[in-house]
C-alpha cells in the first residue's frame, strides 16, 4: 500500500499564500488551533442532544403523518446532510481553508436553528425541517471537517491527540446542550430556546473561525524530527480524494465507520424517550443521562484518539468492532429486564468507543493517504455517517419497541 501511494501525486498542495495561512508560522502558538476547533465543534455538537427536543416538538405537531414526524425526520435529515455536505464540501474546504469554511458553518448552523425555531413558533413543520434539518445539517457538516486537516498539519507529531482534542468538543457540546435545552425550554418554551441558541452558537463559532489557520508550507514543530522508520501503513506522500476513493482501504474504513456510527446514533436519536418509557425517568432525569452520555462520548474521543498514537489505529478499531457489536445487541435485553446499572454502564462504554471512532478516523486517514488532503478524504468518508443516520434510528426503534412489548 505504501509503495503504491508513494508513486501517486500529492493532490492539492497548501501554498503559503493560500487563504488562512499565517506567516511566519513560528510566530503563532499552535495550541490555539485546538481552542478554535473546540469552539466550532462544541456548538455543532449540540445536535447530539436533539432527543431532548423530541417530545416538546412532537406536542406541537400531534397530527403529522407517520412518514413526516418533525423531530425524528429533522434529526435524521440533519445527519444525512452533515455527511453529504462534508463529502461534497471537503475539496472546497481544502481550497479555501479552515477559516472560510468555519465561517460558512457558523452562518448555516446559526441560521438553521433560528429558522427552525421560527417554524416552531408559527407551527410550520416544513420550516422546522428546512431550517434545522437541511440548513443546520449543512452547517454541521462544514463545521465538522473545517478544522480537521488543519489540526493534522499543525500536529504531525501527535495526530490522534490533536484531532481527539477538537472532536472531543463535538461530544462536549451535547453535554452542555443536554442541560441547557431542558432548562431553557422549561423557562421560555422550545421555539424561543432554539432561536436563542442559534444566535449564541453563531457568535461562538465565529470566534473559533477567527482563530483557525493553516501553517506555512513545510512547517514543522520546533525540535521535531520525522521518524525515519514508520509503520508500513503510513505513506510518505499525500494523495488526493479521487485517488483515495479508488482504494480498497477507503471502503474498509467506510464500513468500519458505518458500523461504529450505527451503534451509537440509533441510541442518540431515542435516548431521552427511551429513558422515560423503559425506566420511568422524568424529562429532566433523561436529560441528565443524555448529558452523561455526552461526557463519555467526549472523553472517549480524546482518550481513544490519543491512545491510538501508541497502540495503533488498527488495534483501536478492532477493539471498537468487537465490544460495540456485543453491547449493541445486549442493551435492549438489559432495558427489557429493567437492569438499570448494567444498562447504563453498557451505554457509557458504547459511547466512549463511538466518540473514539470519530476522533481517530482523521489520524487513520492521514496515516494511509497522507496529511495534505485529509479534509477532502475525511468528508467523503463521512457519507458513512449519512447512511448510519438512516439505519441506526430504524434499528434501535425496532429493538426499543420489542423491549417495550416485553415489559
Amino acid at each position: 500500500m505504501k509503495e503504491a501511494l508513494d508513486q501517486k501525486t500529492a493532490g492539492t498542495a497548501v501554498h503559503p499564500s493560500s487563504p488562512d495561512v499565517r506567516k511566519p508560522s513560528h510566530a503563532f502558538n499552535r495550541w490555539f488551533i485546538p481552542v478554535g476547533a473546540v469552539a466550532v465543534h462544541i456548538c455543532i455538537g449540540s445536535v447530539y442532544a436533539w432527543s431532548t427536543f423530541n417530545r416538546p416538538i412532537q406536542s406541537l405537531f400531534p397530527n403529522e403523518p407517520w412518514w413526516f414526524s418533525p423531530p425524528y425526520t429533522t434529526f435524521t435529515t440533519a445527519l444525512v446532510l452533515l455527511g453529504l455536505s462534508a463529502a461534497f464540501g471537503g475539496p472546497w474546504v481544502e481550497r479555501r481553508g479552515p477559516r472560510v469554511a468555519a465561517t460558512a458553518a457558523a452562518l448555516f448552523f446559526g441560521a438553521g436553528l433560528i429558522i427552525g425555531g421560527t417554524g416552531l413558533a408559527i407551527k410550520e413543520p416544513i420550516l422546522v425541517f428546512l431550517g434545522m434539518g437541511i440548513i443546520g445539517g449543512i452547517g454541521c457538516g462544514l463545521g465538522y471537517i473545517s478544522p480537521v486537516s488543519t489540526l493534522v498539519k499543525w500536529f504531525p507529531d501527535r495526530r490522534g491527540m490533536a484531532t481527539g482534542m477538537a472532536i472531543m468538543g463535538f461530544g462536549g457540546g451535547a453535554f452542555l446542550a443536554g442541560y441547557l435545552n431542558v432548562f431553557f425550554m422549561e423557562q421560555f418554551g422550545v421555539a424561543t430556546t432554539m432561536i436563542a441558541l442559534g444566535g449564541t452558537y453563531f457568535v461562538v463559532m465565529m470566534i473559533g473561525a477567527r482563530i483557525l489557520r493553516r501553517p506555512a508550507e513545510g512547517w514543522k514543530p520546533a525540535g521535531w524530527i520525522p521518524p525515519t522508520k514508520t509503520h508500513r501503513m503510513i505513506t510518505a506522500r499525500s494523495v488526493n480524494r479521487n485517488q483515495a476513493i479508488r482504494t480498497v482501504q477507503f471502503y474498509l474504513l467506510w464500513g468500519i465507520l458505518f458500523i461504529n456510527v450505527t451503534a451509537g446514533i440509533g441510541i442518540l436519536a431515542q435516548a431521552s424517550p427511551m429513558m422515560q418509557d423503559l425506566f420511568q425517568k422524568t424529562p429532566l432525569e433523561a436529560g441528565v443521562i443524555v448529558s452523561l452520555i455526552s461526557v463519555f462520548n467526549a472523553g472517549g474521543r480524546f482518550l481513544w484518539a490519543s491512545g491510538s498514537d501508541y497502540i495503533g489505529r488498527r488495534n483501536t478499531y478492532t477493539t471498537f468492532f468487537v465490544v460495540q457489536f456485543f453491547l449493541f445487541l445486549l442493551i435492549p435485553v438489559l432495558a427489557a429486564n429493567g437492569n438499570w446499572p448494567v444498562f447504563l454502564a453498557s451505554l457509557f462504554i458504547v459511547f466512549t468507543m463511538y466518540g473514539g471512532g470519530f476522533a481517530t478516523i482523521p489520524a487513520f486517514l492521514a496515516d494511509i493517504f497522507g496529511p495534505e488532503n485529509v479534509g477532502a478524504i475525511h468528508g467523503a468518508l463521512l457519507t458513512a455517517w449519512s447512511a448510519a443516520a438512516v439505519a441506526g434510528p430504524v434499528i434501535i426503534t425496532e429493538l426499543s419497541n420489542r423491549a417495550k412489548a416485553g415489559l
